[in-house]
């Protein structure tokens, strides 16, 4: 099923991205993996009560199934990325959207709770990570000039599904219970098989053998038939064999890159993404409690998330759109630096908010610094390594992401257990944020700018960091110098025949001139009645 190797001498180059055309199916694909990806385990929280009732469990119980799915999407980030550099994108995305769907029909025929851990959270989660990450791939493979509007459209998808699944999954408790819903849920999942499918990935070789069969096709035009023609195609195969033999040992992608660590950026990307992630799932979490400890009907307090939502969905495509003009995209990272940055100082500004203006105040900007944060984490990602290194670099950091994931929320749930004072979570969430964008402006500014002042090397094919554009226009360099090559050495084939033709023609004239078998008037041609039989044969001879 891994996906076969390239015949020698014919390695398959990147075509460059189209920006357009099929890419923007592959986008719309991404949006409903994304939306199923992050909202999914938020709207699977409204059957809680009825899973409490029935198994006899307390929330924290029921709160695992969330977590385990969060904690399946980030934590089985490597896995992800195996699988894609072994079997290709769209493979892996069908057999995810199945593993997604199975695991909630079966959660619909549970009789305990640890049954509804290992189907709606392990295989439900582990389908759902096989879909999001390789659409994140293919989105980056389909898109360069426009790549920070694609993200930021795709990312769009979290809040638009968010809004559109709890109020879904409220009816269908209501008419169906939770074990109809679920398996109306599951059956929703096989969407994920049809953005799957439609991943085409870009044609990679076709273009490498057209042009090699066309050289050859020009190479036995332009020679003579006979034997030097047959000697000259012949050395020109040689030839060809040797460029094989030492194009042969380039090896294709690995499993697991695990250079990408050599990457300064990539280093400083990954520990403020983890610092990041330790705060900024804490408020959204909190605010609903926060706000019914400070008084606010529990309906009011329910409508501050969708205000964050409903902000949240014209944020990140607008963020993406900012993020895609000439002078911003090549300081994305300070972009992306500013909007943690502003995100951090919301939570602290608003710790202190004790009545529901100042909430819905803090909900709208919430929503905007969390829209921009979450339209930038992954452009800014592909900017650093490049779409070659893309799949391995998005597994390691899920992986690293999912530590901070299962310490940050449960830990800021001990301490308002702890202190009763959910101003203090605010604060302390607001400065981990606060953090990690001056670790990436700061260490941006100082570690990757002295490095860009030292003279790179001409070739380091294991540099991060160059486009999409870059690397497809230094494969097509690469193929026309190949090509000229070819054609130069089919002419020089062909004038080596020529100077044998001419040196013919120079010995027979001597010989009639010692011999007086021609008139020496014929002169530069040789005279075709003058002759003889054996002098035309000597000539052919050569």
């Amino acid at each position: 099923m891994g996906r076969p190797d390239p015949e020698e001498g014919q390695l398959p180059a990147p075509v460059k991205p189209p920006d357009g055309g099929w890419g923007w199916i592959v986008l719309l694909g991404c949006f409903v993996i994304t939306g199923f990806s992050y909202a999914f385990p938020k709207a699977v929280s409204v059957y809680f009560k009825e899973l409490m009732k029935d198994f006899h469990v307390g929330y924290s119980d029921t709160a695992w199934i969330s977590s385990i799915m969060l904690a399946m999407l980030y934590g089985t980030g490597p896995v992800c990325s195996i699988m894609v550099n072994q079997f290709g994108c769209r493979p892996v995305m069908l057999i995810g959207g199945l593993l997604a769907s199975a695991g909630m029909i079966l959660a619909s025929f549970t009789t305990n709770i640890i049954e509804l851990y290992l189907t709606a959270g392990v295989l439900t989660g582990l389908g759902m990570a096989l879909n999001f990450q390789p659409s994140l791939i293919m989105l980056g493979t389909y898109f360069d000039k426009r790549r920070p509007l694609a993200n930021g459209l795709a990312a769009a998808g979290s809040p638009v599904f968010l809004s559109s699944l709890s109020p879904l999954g409220q009816v269908l408790l209501e008419k169906f219970g939770w074990r109809g819903g679920f398996l109306i849920m599951g059956g929703l999942l096989l969407n994920c098989c049809t953005c799957g499918a439609v991943m085409r990935p870009l044609d990679m070789g076709m273009k490498r053998k057209m042009g090699k069969a066309q050289d050859k096709y020009e190479a036995k035009e332009m020679l003579p038939i006979g034997g030097k023609s047959e000697e000259g195609i012949s050395t020109a195969d040689g030839t060809k064999k040797g460029k094989k033999a030492k194009k042969k040992p380039k090896k294709g992608k690995k499993l697991l890159d695990f250079s990408i660590f050599s990457n300064r950026g990539f280093i400083i990307y990954t520990i403020s993404k983890f610092i990041l992630v330790l705060g900024l799932f804490v408020p959204p979490i909190l605010l609903v409690n926060y706000a019914k400890d400070t008084g606010v009907p529990d309906t009011e307090a329910a409508f501050l998330l969708s205000i964050i939502g409903f902000i949240d969905i014209f944020a990140r495509p607008a963020c993406g759109m900012v993020a895609g003009l000439k002078w911003v995209r090549p300081h994305v990272a300070y972009l992306f630096s500013f909007s943690m940055l502003f995100n951090g100082l919301t939570d602290i500004c608003s710790a202190r908010a004790s009545n529901y203006t100042g909430l819905v105040i803090f909900c709208v900007f919430f929503g905007i610094s969390y829209g921009m944060v979450g339209a930038l984490q992954f452009e800014v990602l592909m900017a650093i390594v490049g779409s070659q290194k893309f799949s391995s670099a998005i597994g390691l950091v899920l992986l690293i992401e999912a530590f901070a994931v299962l310490i940050g929320p449960p830990s800021a749930g001990r301490l308002v257990d702890a202190l009763k004072n959910y101003e203090v979570i605010f604060y302390l969430a607001g400065s981990e944020v606060v953090l990690s964008a001056l670790f990436l402006g700061v260490a941006s500014y100082c570690c990757l700018n002295r490095g860009k002042k030292e003279p790179p090397p001409e070739n380091n094919p294991s540099a991060g960091g160059g486009s999409d554009t870059e690397e497809a226009e230094s494969d097509v360099q690469e193929a026309e110098e190949h090509s000229s090559d070819n054609h130069q050495l089919a002419h020089s084939t062909d004038n080596a025949v020529v100077a044998a033709n001419e040196e013919a023609n120079h010995v027979a004239e001597e010989q009639s001139g010692e011999g007086g078998g021609c008139p020496a008037g014929d002169g530069e041609v040789l005279a075709r009645d003058g002759c003889s039989a054996d002098q035309m044969v000597e000539r052919n001879s050569f």
